[in-house]
């Protein structure tokens, strides 16, 4: 019974392993998605998101707005192509903990109520890119591969 056990394990990881490249893909795409109408949002109105960056007292608001629209509608391209995948995920996650503490955290957890759990999930999953990378379905994963054959 074991030995059938263990070949039914063997054969399932086999064949998860052939897709082991999808849920970062997915990560992307959904990352991708997610920011891009906050980043669309924030450059219609960007004085406006200035001075409301300014009423939550942020230091340079203005600045500020233009850092995180730029931030934002950068990390939704490079996602995208993954591309420069673990290099955006940090400023990304940053605007997630900047967005948790200075406005989500307040409203508890349920994204109905505006709460954290959206930029939550968005952290971790932009974690995630960062540790494992983009996967080979990617820029990244492309020109890695075009580098390490002329070696």
């Amino acid at each position: 019974m074991n030995k059938c056990c263990s070949s039914v394990h063997l054969k399932v990881v086999e064949m998860l392993n052939k897709v082991s490249d999808l849920p970062p893909f997915f990560f992307r795409l959904i990352l991708a998605y997610g920011f891009y109408e906050p980043a669309m949002n924030k450059w219609k109105d960007i004085k406006a998101v200035g001075d409301w960056f300014a009423g939550l007292g942020y230091p340079m608001p203005h600045f500020q707005a233009y850092m995180a629209a730029s931030t934002e509608i950068t990390g939704v391209v490079l996602l995208l192509l993954g591309l420069c995948t673990r290099l955006i995920s940090i400023p990304l996650m940053v605007i997630m903990v900047v967005a948790v503490t200075t406005v989500h955290l307040k409203n508890g957890f349920p994204c109905g109520k505006n709460g954290f759990e959206i930029p939550f999930y968005y952290f971790f999953m932009l974690y995630s890119l960062l540790i494992s990378g983009p996967g080979r379905i990617s820029l990244d994963a492309l020109i890695c591969k075009r580098c390490k054959n002329k070696e």
